[in-house]
């Protein structure tokens, strides 16, 4: 089955993305009391207006490149220094008000689409193979902006969760999100879940965005599981004994799951075929945290 809506595969597809999942933080902000901003979220150690936070800081990190020197505590979230580096931005802003912070968002964001499309007055498009930081090391700008548009969406849906409003689970955001997910579920099926070779899982998402990914395992050279993906067009030869499973869940829940957001517990889902091999599954599904 087809992803859809299907994952922006062009560069002004994934600069509206982008968009959108960043002006819905800003619009969410707006509407956000004193006391919404002090809500928790489901990122640990994280409130509403930490997440707004986030955002802000690591957009005008991708801008400038530069960090302010802040002393981050030992929070006991803070668990590497990705963590720490990231939390930078969220310690800068610990005693701003949440509007300032959104309004800060708001200027980072105009700033930041005059990069990505090269403003108003652009003759030529954009160069998307340009390499450009992030904080997972140099990659081409689509790439950049990629996970840039996935890691904004996830911290929207923190942020809708917090508040009791959810809402644009059917965005280019959550389109990219799934398509990235789809990406990696052979790796995640057979390397971290460690699935043993002679099973199929396959991942059914139901919607708002619609989709299924597969993944036949079978053992590789170097003695370990291998994922090689379905419903890709290359056959492959199966076994008459594959143990197949299905696991089923809506996009919401999986990604959740797959941002680490709560427990295999937390979400619903059903399995058809093997639920010990299904819950093992889910409980690796964690690429976003």
């Amino acid at each position: 089955m087809p992803q859809h809506p299907a994952a922006p595969e062009d560069f002004p597809g994934l600069v509206e993305a982008y968009r959108q999942a960043t002006q819905a933080v800003i619009d969410l902000g707006h509407s956000c009391s004193d006391a919404d901003f002090d809500r928790p979220t489901a990122a640990p150690g994280w409130t509403v207006k930490d997440q707004v936070s986030h955002v802000v800081g690591l957009e005008s990190w991708m801008r400038s490149g530069s960090q302010p020197r802040v002393e981050v505590p030992d929070y006991p979230h803070v668990r590497n220094e990705l963590g720490r580096f990231t939390e930078v931005a969220v310690e800068q802003r610990r005693r701003v008000r949440g509007d300032k912070v959104v309004a800060e968002l708001e200027t980072v964001l105009a700033q930041r689409m005059d990069d990505l499309t090269g403003g108003p007055d652009a003759t030529e498009p954009v160069d998307s193979t340009r390499v450009v930081r992030t904080p997972l090391g140099d990659r081409p700008l689509i790439d950049a902006l990629r996970i840039r548009t996935l890691d904004i969406w996830t911290h929207e849906q923190d942020i809708r969760q917090a508040l009791g409003r959810p809402g644009d689970l059917d965005s280019g955001g959550a389109a990219v999100f799934v398509d990235v997910l789809f990406s990696v579920f052979p790796r995640l099926v057979a390397r971290d879940a460690a699935v043993p070779p002679g099973n199929v899982v396959i991942l059914e998402v139901t919607g708002p965005v619609k989709g299924r990914a597969g993944v036949w395992v079978e053992q590789s050279d170097d003695g370990l599981p291998r994922g090689i993906p379905l419903f890709s067009g290359v056959a492959h030869d199966g076994d008459p004994d594959d143990v197949f499973t299905t696991i089923t869940a809506s996009t919401d829940a999986v990604t959740r799951r797959a941002a680490g957001r709560g427990t295999v517990d937390d979400i619903h889902w059903t399995a058809q075929g093997d639920e010990h091999v299904a819950r093992r599954v889910l409980e690796n599904l964690v690429f976003v945290s």
